[in-house]
């Protein structure tokens, strides 16, 4: 699977976990040109604590359009370190 904005990609690959329709990337497979830290974080009452990194391509940032858990409950563990997308950011096989 691809993540890409604004024509570049974002993440590609084969090792894809799902959850709750959203594909979470393994981190090793984001082009970290692209990413930058954010402030942002929010809160799933069987997730954890998400976390979240703004992208910029060409001098435009889509700020928070990326969210990982780095150290998921329990019921999630299998989605630890894995990146997933929203804002625009699309995602296909």
């Amino acid at each position: 699977m691809k993540a890409m904005w604004k024509g570049q990609v974002l993440a590609e690959s084969d090792d894809i976990v799902t959850v709750e329709g959203n594909a979470y990337f393994p981190a090793a497979s984001i082009n970290e040109r692209y990413f930058e830290d954010s402030d942002t974080t929010s809160v799933c009452p069987w997730k954890g604590t998400a976390s979240y990194k703004s992208i910029t391509v060409d001098g435009e940032t889509n700020k928070d359009a990326a969210w990982y858990y780095l150290d998921p409950k329990e019921a999630a563990s299998e989605i630890a370190g894995r990146y997933a997308f929203w804002k625009g950011v699309e995602v296909s096989a």
